[in-house]
């Protein structure tokens, strides 16, 4: 594996990961207040249509990237109207 490659992966964890500290921070403090759904929403869409692209240009990093980018944003979504029902 050479170095761009290297560096490929790392920014693909990292994207991959950077919903969980907001997920973890939701369900710890139970409250959605200031946090945009739209984000979350639009996070997603994109996702999706990055990945379609990943697979039509047969990028297994991608693939990966953006099937973990909308399994968090899934579960974020998830999270944000659980505890956004509850305050009504």
């Amino acid at each position: 594996m050479d170095f761009t490659q290297v560096l490929g992966w790392i920014a693909t964890i990292l994207f991959s990961i950077m919903l969980i500290p907001q997920i973890v921070k939701t369900i710890k403090v139970k409250d959605t207040k200031g946090v945009s759904l739209l984000l979350f929403v639009t996070y997603l869409i994109a996702n999706v249509i990055a990945l379609i692209y990943a697979y039509l240009i047969t990028q297994p990093p991608l693939i990966f990237k953006y099937l973990l980018g909308i399994i968090t944003a899934e579960i974020y979504i998830i999270i944000f109207l659980l505890y956004y029902k509850r305050k009504e």
